[in-house]
């Protein structure tokens, strides 16, 4: 089945009525979880980013709880997890300063651990992605949040 473009879909969406919009919402909702939190988002989240900010923030702490700290390999996967995660959330808000509020409380928290310290490259490699990613955002903020967040981000 070929898709159509997003301006196909963009003017067919906006010749409907509100009943078969709201319809068609509820019947993607329903195909995947995904779409589903995505539409939660929008709905109830959007307007509060300082509240989504922060129970993103209290599970990804909660998350860290859950590491098995014995053995590096399932640390690792669990890691991976919590950064999957991380980006659902950065990914449904579309705001680069979430974004970098979150990965620095990821960062913050994987290096609490201490797993970077270890002779892990996947650990290390991972950890530096992250603060990549952190300075890419960064530099598409306002010049005041810049420097407050860079300056978190050379605690790291």
């Amino acid at each position: 089945m070929k898709s159509a473009s997003i301006q196909e879909i963009k003017k067919e969406i906006i010749n409907l009525n509100k009943t078969d919009l709201a319809a068609l919402c509820i019947h993607l909702a329903k195909y995947k979880k995904e779409n589903k939190e995505l539409l939660n988002f929008l709905l109830f989240e959007s307007h509060d980013i300082d509240g989504y900010i922060q129970s993103a923030i209290e599970e990804i702490d909660e998350l860290f709880l859950t590491i098995n700290l014995s053995h590096v390999y399932f640390a690792k996967k669990t890691l991976r997890k919590i950064l999957r995660i991380t980006n659902k959330y950065i990914k449904y808000s579309g705001n680069k300063q979430v974004e970098v509020e979150l990965l620095i409380h990821y960062c913050t928290k994987f290096k609490a651990l201490g797993f970077h310290k270890m002779k892990s490259q996947a650990l290390n490699n991972l950890l530096e992605a992250q603060i990549k990613k952190i300075y890419n955002a960064i530099e598409s903020l306002h010049e005041d949040l810049q420097f407050e967040y860079l300056r978190d981000v050379e605690m790291l």
